[in-house]
């Protein structure tokens, strides 16, 4: 008993929390892609430009973070689970969610973007392969292609985790740790980062969330999530990125400051002017993804009644909140009222609408609980879940995963 009260204790409640405030300003991400310049599946007549940058600055940062969360997590739920195991956990929790809102919550947005094309959503089915990928065809994952990326970074680590118990890695972890909790010695990831993607986006040099094309973003992301599983699940790194968690913000107020300033400095060299918006893109979304792990370390390493519940409920608000965002979005930009009352009724609505789908129908039957990634409702819960809920940490889609 008082084994399972110490590790209870020790459960890293800020990563929870980190979760949980990543996947609810995805949903505001959304609401703000509706009323920005750029075309996105519905959009406001009337837009703001200083979307623009915000939303640019917080793009560089929210899923490279989110990837490493996911690192993190996978570290404590792997627990005593085998490579197999693990496997059939991800795929139980990640591809099964997927293949169904592929199928189900992704068509409702590309009808809603083509309504003009189609009689009814029914009408639209037969059509979901025509022309090829989107944007030109109607083949797409939409925001599903972060719970792809993670199921397939997944299977690609899964054959290596045996690793993981050598004393070779164990002795490198140990050296890695102490060299990056020096003063501004995470900094030394941006090596890695930086190289990596120097070398591959010459061949792959757009973000697309289309895998197959998407080469460079894809390692990337997979760096981040080896970063969370390897390093930041070490007390002594995070102790030490909290106290310099001040020297990151530092470092990330100046290179966002460079980010807005780098077109009027720079020469109009083409080639100067890519590598370095790509230096700076990089070094912020560590630094940023830094800065909130030091913060919420600092503020929020703590218990709340409503954490359990939130971290449950946050893997199903990802995957409902674009097509629920579409859908409200479609609907309340056809009323005649002005753009400030539709973006409140818009953000209103659609979080009225997850919240009362997840907790009224979605939580409470079985079938819906596995596809949108949650465990079996039983009676009485097993061993097995007992020891899980016990653990530290749960997997980042299980409760969650999310664009």
């Amino acid at each position: 008993m008082e084994a399972t009260k110490r590790i209870k204790k020790e459960r890293k409640y800020f990563i929870d929390w980190l979760r949980i405030g990543l996947i609810i300003s995805v949903f505001f991400f959304h609401v703000g892609m509706i009323f920005r310049p750029e075309h996105w599946h519905v959009n406001s007549e009337e837009t703001f430009a200083f979307l623009d940058p915000v939303m640019w600055w917080l793009h560089l940062w929210r899923m490279p973070l989110l990837f490493l969360v996911s690192g993190i997590g996978t570290y404590y739920a792997l627990g005593r689970r085998t490579s197999w195991q693990y496997v059939k956990e991800r795929f139980r929790r990640l591809y099964i969610p997927f293949t169904v809102g592929f199928f189900l919550l992704v068509p409702i947005q590309i009808y809603i973007e083509r309504i003009d094309l189609y009689d009814s959503l029914w009408s639209y089915y037969p059509h979901m392969f025509d022309n090829g990928p989107y944007p030109v065809g109607n083949i797409s994952w939409h925001h599903l292609w972060f719970i792809i990326y993670l199921f397939l970074i997944s299977m690609i680590v899964a054959p290596f985790l045996w690793l993981t118990k050598t004393a070779a890695y164990k002795k490198l972890r140990v050296r890695l740790i102490g060299l990056m909790s020096r003063k501004l010695g995470l900094n030394w990831l941006l090596l890695i980062l930086v190289g990596s993607q120097w070398i591959l986006r010459q061949y792959w040099p757009d973000s697309t969330h289309a895998l197959i094309n998407d080469w460079a973003y894809f390692v990337y992301y997979m760096l981040f999530f080896i970063s969370g599983f390897m390093l930041f699940t070490s007390d002594k790194l995070i102790e030490a990125l909290t106290r310099q968690r001040r020297l990151y913000l530092g470092q990330t107020l100046i290179f966002t400051v460079l980010l807005f300033t780098l077109r009027y400095i720079l020469p109009p060299v083409e080639y100067l002017v890519d590598v370095s918006y790509g230096i700076t893109e990089i070094v912020i979304a560590l630094s940023c993804g830094l800065t909130a792990i030091g913060y919420f370390k600092a503020y929020f390493n703590k218990e709340n009644k409503y954490r359990k519940i939130l971290n449950e409920a946050i893997y199903p608000f990802y995957l409902l909140h674009q097509p629920v965002l579409v859908v409200i979005g479609y609907i309340v930009l056809q009323w005649k009222i002005s753009t400030g009352f539709q973006v409140i009724l818009i953000t209103l609505i659609s979080l009225v609408v997850i919240c009362v789908l997840y907790w009224y129908v979605i939580r409470l039957w079985n079938p819906l609980r596995l596809i949108f990634g949650l465990k079996m409702k039983r009676s009485k819960p097993t061993k097995a879940e007992i020891q899980e809920e016990s653990m530290q940490l749960q997997p980042v889609v299980e409760r969650t995963d999310f664009k």
